[in-house]
C-alpha cells in the first residue's frame, strides 16, 4: 500500500472572471522511502497542490489519503493524526521562522502544541537532539533568527519538520533560496535524513539537476495538470513529452565542448481561469494538431510505470 495516494485532485479559485484550475485531475502515489520530484515552471500549480496533499488548503474534489486512510472529515476538515504524520519544508527559510522566538522555542513550538513532552527538561533535550541530527551546533540554542544564515535558518526549519516525528514531508523548494555550496549540504542533509528516519518526500522544485540527483520518480505539470509521470531514469533518457523535452533541453551543460540544441517555446501561454477543453500546451507546442484541442488528453500508462498526456500517444 502506497502511503500517500491522491485521486483525481483538483483545486480551483474563484476568481472574477470564473475559475482558475491551479490543480486539475492530478493522481498519484507515494510510496514509503521514496521521493516523488515535481517539476514544472512557475505558476504550474506545484506549491498549491503539496498544500493541498497536506489538508493546508481544502480540495474542490477529489481525495487524498494517508496510509490509506482519507486525511479529511465528513465535514472536509483535516484529521488528527495527519498533524503529526504530514509535514512542510518551506521554501523561505526566514519568512517562515518567527523572527521574535529564539532557536530553541522554534523548534520546540511544534511539540509544545502537540503536547509531545511532559517538563522543560525533557524538552531542551529533545530540542538539542534535533538540532544535532539537522547539523546544527548547540551553541545556536539561544540565536534568533536574523543572527543565522540562510543554511542555517533552513536547518532550524527542517528540524522543526521533523519535531514530530513525521513520515511524510513536502519539501516546497526548500534549496532554492540558497547558495549553491548550501544547497549542496542541504539536499545532501535531506537525503541522509530520509534514510536514517525512512521518510518519503515529495520534492517541488524547478530545478531539474536537483530533482535528478533527489527523486526516485518524476511528475512534470503544466498549468495545473500532469503531463508526463515516470522514473527518473527513463525521463532523463527520453522524454515522451514535448513540454518535458523543451524542460530538460534548458538545462545547462558543465562540458564547453558540448552542446545540445535548445527548445525555445513559442506561442501563447493557455489561460489557466475557465481552460478551454484539450490539451493546455498545445499553443506553444511545435507537434500540436487539431486533435490536440478538439478533446480533453487524458494521462495515458504507455509503458509500465510511465504515463504521458498527449495526443501523439493516444
Amino acid at each position: 500500500m502506497a502511503l500517500i495516494e491522491t485521486n483525481h485532485l483538483k483545486k480551483y479559485f474563484k476568481t472574477k472572471s470564473g475559475l482558475l484550475h491551479a490543480v486539475d485531475d492530478v493522481t498519484l502515489k507515494i510510496e514509503k522511502n521514496e521521493t516523488l520530484g515535481v517539476v514544472g515552471e512557475s505558476g504550474c500549480g506545484k506549491s498549491t497542490l503539496g498544500r493541498v496533499i497536506l489538508g493546508l488548503l481544502p480540495a474542490t474534489e477529489g481525495d487524498v489519503t494517508y496510509d490509506g486512510e482519507s486525511i479529511w472529515t465528513e465535514k472536509g476538515k483535516k484529521k488528527d493524526f495527519v498533524y503529526n504524520e504530514m509535514q512542510m519544508i518551506f521554501q523561505d527559510p526566514f519568512s517562515c521562522l518567527n523572527p521574535r522566538l529564539s532557536i530553541h522555542d522554534l523548534i520546540a513550538e511544534p511539540m509544545i502544541v502537540r503536547k509531545m513532552v511532559k517538563d522543560k527538561k525533557e524538552m531542551k533535550q529533545r530540542v538539542l537532539e534535533l538540532m544535532d541530527l539537522v547539523g546544527l551546533s548547540e551553541r545556536y540554542v539561544n540565536a534568533y533568527p536574523h543572527e543565522l544564515d540562510g543554511g542555517r535558518r533552513q536547518r532550524v526549519g527542517i528540524a522543526r519538520a521533523l519535531a514530530l516525528n513525521p513520515k511524510f514531508i513536502v519539501c516546497d523548494e526548500p534549496v532554492s533560496a540558497l547558495d549553491v555550496s548550501i544547497q549542496a549540504q542541504i539536499l545532501n542533509l535531506i537525503m541522509d535524513l530520509q534514510d536514517k528516519k525512512g521518510l518519503s518526500y515529495m520534492f517541488i522544485t524547478h530545478n531539474l539537476c536537483v530533482v535528478k540527483h533527489i527523486s526516485t520518480n518524476i511528475m512534470v505539470m503544466y498549468m495545473g495538470q500532469v503531463v508526463e509521470y515516470t522514473s527518473k531514469e527513463a525521463l532523463f533518457e527520453k522524454q515522451l513529452h514535448p513540454y518535458s523535452e523543451a524542460l530538460l533541453s534548458a538545462i545547462p551543460l558543465p562540458e564547453l565542448r558540448k552542446s545540445r540544441d535548445r527548445i525555445v517555446l513559442k506561442g501563447e501561454v493557455s489561460n489557466p481561469i475557465n481552460p478551454k477543453p484539450g490539451c493546455r500546451f498545445a499553443p506553444r507546442c511545435k507537434y500540436a494538431t487539431e486533435k490536440c484541442t478538439s478533446q480533453e488528453i487524458p494521462l495515458i500508462e504507455v509503458e509500465k510505470g510511465r504515463k504521458v498526456a498527449c495526443a501523439l500517444y493516444m
